[in-house]
């Protein structure tokens, strides 16, 4: 399947900013009103396969444009999904990009799903928190 981010043509109406490794553009389909993606130019799977400067530049391009959201919005959901066992479709691109998305209190996001988030976060076990440092030490 072709990638839509390498082969997308910049149509104006979603186009927000082109820079020179990165661009943004307003996301469809769309979570929220303001639903933002930053997307590297190059084509890469994983954010560690950007070179220093991609990087650089899609860092300082998502906390120029969080910094745009709350100006606007009571809050900014910053969001990057690395998932290869689900396969490239409509909704899954395997491309680096990063979702902004203006929130606000009991928004509609939060109704169809965030409502449920209390009852995924549960306290850790010390005999499995202790299993977690030692995979990552």
């Amino acid at each position: 399947m072709l990638c839509p981010f390498c082969n997308y043509v910049i149509s104006k109406d979603r186009l927000i900013v082109e820079k020179e490794r990165t661009i943004v553009i307003l996301s469809n389909p769309r979570l929220v009103p303001g639903h933002l993606l930053v997307i590297p130019k190059r084509h890469a799977f994983r954010i560690s396969e950007l070179d220093k400067e991609e990087r650089a530049e899609l860092f300082d391009t998502l906390v120029e444009f969080e910094k745009k959201i709350v100006s606007f919005a009571s809050g900014c959901d910053v969001r990057h999904n690395y998932r290869p066992f689900i396969p490239q479709g409509r909704v899954k691109v395997d491309h680096v990009h990063f979702h902004l998305l203006p929130r606000e209190d009991k928004d509609e996001l939060y109704q169809k799903s965030m409502i449920f988030e209390a009852d995924l976060f549960r306290e850790l076990p010390e005999e499995e928190r202790m299993q977690y440092e030692k995979m990552f030490k």
